[in-house]
């Protein structure tokens, strides 16, 4: 399954997924095939999941396996933001050096 395999790039399994990172991925699944779904969605709603995982690591009373857990889901985030981020950088820096290259 595709979903396999780009879970897998981002070393994510779908067992790994919360209740609602499922539903998430459910109805990016049936968007997909309406054509909806885009890179800049995924990345907005990857920013916002690390946004509320955040919010719950600010909370006071966690576990420690609350804790860990979220701190792992924040972690993927992170990895998942970063592949799907580093094409736009990597084009950023070649951009920066031919400018430099350029102005000299």
């Amino acid at each position: 399954m595709i979903i396999d395999k780009l879970l897998e790039k981002a070393g994510l399994k779908y067992e790994d997924l919360s209740k609602i990172e499922v539903k998430t991925l459910n109805s990016w699944m049936e968007a997909l095939q309406k054509g909806k779904v885009n890179v800049s969605k995924v990345k907005e709603y990857i920013s916002s999941m690390k946004e509320a995982v955040e919010k719950e690591l600010t909370k006071a009373d966690l576990g420690t396996k609350n804790d860990m857990f979220l701190k792992a889901r924040l972690r993927n985030y992170l990895l998942l933001e970063g592949f799907l981020t580093s094409p736009e950088k990597a084009k950023e820096q070649i951009e920066s050096a031919i400018a430099s290259l350029v102005g000299n």
